[in-house]
Formats: C-alpha cells, sequence, structure tokens
C-alpha cells in the first residue's frame, strides 16, 4: 500500500511538472486525491458498521439479522442506503434554514479531516503532523457546534434538548479523554501518531497505561454517543434527539458521522495503546483493523449489554469518577517517568 502510494505520487508529481504547472498545483491534487479516498473509505466503511452492528445485536439477542439482500443480508444496508437518499428532504416551517442546511455537513466534515493523520501503515497516512495528537482532539470537538446548531435550528423544543444534552456530554467527557492520552504522550515524548507507534515497538502502551485505556474506551463512549451514553438521542425521551426534524440526505449525513467517529475513536485507541500497524507475519495495514475493529466490538457489545443512564448519573460519572482516574493515571506517569 505504502508503495502504491509512493508510485501515485511521484507519476501525479512528474506530470505536473511536465505540464510546466506551479507547484502548488501538485499540492492541490494531492488533497484532492486524499480526500477522494478517504470518503470512499468512509463511505463503504460505514455501510460495512452498520451491517456489522445489525448482526452482532442480532446474535446477541438470539436472532439472525439481515438475511436476505445478499449472503447473510451483506447488501441489505447498501439497498437500505440508497432507500434513505430517496427520501423527500422535508424543512420546517419555523427552522433556522442556513443554519438548518449547514449542520449535517459540518457534523460529517471534521470526521473526513480527522483520517488524514490516522497511521493506517508503515507510511500509510496522508500527513504524520508533528502536533497530530492534539490535532484529532481539536477537530472532533466542532462535532459539538454542528450538534448544537442542528438542534437549535430545527425549530424543535426536542432538538434543542437534545442539542443541549450534547453539548454538555462531550465538553465533560472531553477532559478525562484528553488527559487519558497525555500520558501516552509522555511516554511517546511525541505527539506525532507514527512516533507513538514506533514508540511501541517493545511493548504496547495498554501494558503500561491500562487505566489510561479503560478512561479512553469510556470517555469514547460517551463521545460518539453509543449506549449506555446516548443521552442527546434517547428516543424514549426526545423522539430521536438533536436531528428529528432531518430527513433524507441530511439525515444520512448526521448517520455517517455517527458510524465514522465510532470507527475513528477505535482507530486512535489502536494507535496510541495497542501498537497500530505493529505486529507479527500480517501486513501492517492489516493489524490496524483488527485492532480497531476489535474495538469497534467492543463498543457494540456495550449498546447492547448496558441500561442508558440518566442525565445526572452520565455527568456525575464523568466529572467524580473518570476525571479523577484520569489525573491519578496522570500523575502516576509523571512519577514514574521522573524517578526512571
Amino acid at each position: 500500500m505504502k508503495r502504491l502510494l509512493e508510485i501515485l505520487g511521484d507519476w501525479w508529481a512528474g506530470l505536473v511538472g511536465s505540464a510546466g504547472l506551479p507547484s502548488w498545483v501538485t499540492v492541490l491534487g494531492e488533497m484532492v486525491f486524499a480526500a477522494i479516498l478517504i470518503g470512499a473509505f468512509i463511505a463503504v466503511l460505514v455501510l460495512f458498521l452498520i451491517w456489522l452492528t445489525r448482526k452482532v445485536s442480532a446474535h446477541i439477542q438470539l436472532r439472525f439479522g439481515p438475511m436476505r439482500v445478499g449472503w447473510h443480508g451483506a447488501v441489505q444496508t447498501v439497498a437500505d442506503a440508497f432507500k434513505l437518499l430517496q427520501k423527500e428532504d422535508t424543512t420546517p416551517r419555523v427552522c433556522d434554514r442556513p443554519v438548518f442546511n449547514v449542520a449535517p455537513f459540518l457534523a460529517f466534515a471534521p470526521t473526513v479531516v480527522a483520517f488524514v493523520v490516522i497511521p493506517f501503515g508503515d507510511g500509510v497516512i496522508v500527513r504524520d503532523l508533528n502536533i497530530g495528537v492534539l490535532f484529532l482532539f481539536a477537530i472532533t470537538t466542532i462535532n459539538v457546534i454542528a450538534i448544537i446548531s442542528g438542534g437549535w435550528a430545527s425549530g424543535s423544543k426536542y432538538s434543542l434538548l437534545g442539542g443541549f444534552r450534547s453539548a454538555a456530554q462531550l465538553v465533560s467527557y472531553e477532559v478525562p479523554l484528553v488527559l487519558s492520552a497525555l500520558g501516552v504522550i509522555m511516554l511517546a515524548g511525541s505527539m506525532k501518531m507514527g512516533a507513538i507507534v514506533e514508540a511501541q515497538s517493545r511493548v504496547w502502551f495498554v501494558a503500561y497505561q491500562p487505566l489510561a485505556f479503560a478512561v479512553y474506551v469510556i470517555a469514547a463512549t460517551a463521545e460518539v454517543n453509543r449506549t449506555p451514553f446516548d443521552i442527546p438521542e434517547a428516543e424514549q425521551e426526545l423522539v430521536a434527539g438533536y436531528n428529528v426534524e432531518y430527513s433524507g440526505m441530511k439525515f444520512a449525513m448526521f448517520f455517517l458521522a455517527e458510524f465514522a467517529n465510532m470507527f475513528l475513536v477505535s482507530a486512535i485507541a489502536a494507535t496510541l495503546f495497542l501498537g497500530g500497524w505493529r505486529g507479527p507475519w500480517l501486513p501492517g495495514e492489516l493489524w490496524f483493523l483488527i485492532k480497531s475493529f476489535a474495538i469497534v466490538l467492543l463498543l457494540m457489545f456495550f449498546r447492547w449489554t448496558y441500561p442508558r443512564l440518566r442525565v445526572d448519573q452520565l455527568m456525575s460519572f464523568a466529572w467524580k469518577f473518570l476525571l479523577p482516574l484520569a489525573f491519578v493515571n496522570l500523575l502516576a506517569t509523571g512519577l514514574i517517568i521522573a524517578l526512571g
């Protein structure tokens, strides 16, 4: 994979050079190619994750799940996607139309950008930034703005309440999430995603940071609004939460962002704690996907095992339990490093 990307890059640079075009055309072409590649990957990934969610939930509940469209329902999600895109795109009469239309795309765009710094293999990364971890946590917080905008602009009290709940939840769990990653950064001595993977050449950081790994997984579950932390989308209370007034393509954008974010937080966990692409015998890209999907299956297991928390329980759990644990882990890591 790395060799293929290098060949394509050299071919494009040679083509631009032979045509006598300025150098910024090369950079622009690489950006467009990366965006198309990431977009195609996310589209296929989300279709697979929806099918996998249905099958996992079915087997946990002693059912078969989708079986008729394709082998074991493998094409069922594709059929549902075509049906969803054909739905009428309705707009509430009392909504703030510009904000209402922009919010779904604002929710999906940060997810696409975040994949730029995810190392799928040795050298298989769009940009290995020096501030890769900081960039990830900074860009993913834009989802809060999209959710609040969509909930407020819909002109519905259910949407507005769901947006407020989501903002409170994401801001609360973002703190222990970032603190859990700081221990890894201290051990690796770098925020570059590639450097963090290289620092785990002998032992994965989950062996040194088991508490941080547990805090990260729990906080990440809340960050992507998965059960038992799906308070913003509590169907029994809020109908469907902040996206209740959306339909058609706009609803699909929120749906894409939710499932893509689930894989994104799993990929970050695989990079920070599970050695990234490192592993014996198999190609690095395959190891990375195996580790990421293992975390995805864990999140799916949470969804179909634990009941939803109340709002007060959710907030207390973040500030009174997860945050102190994250600080304890950070303090212990600093003491161990200082004492050699």
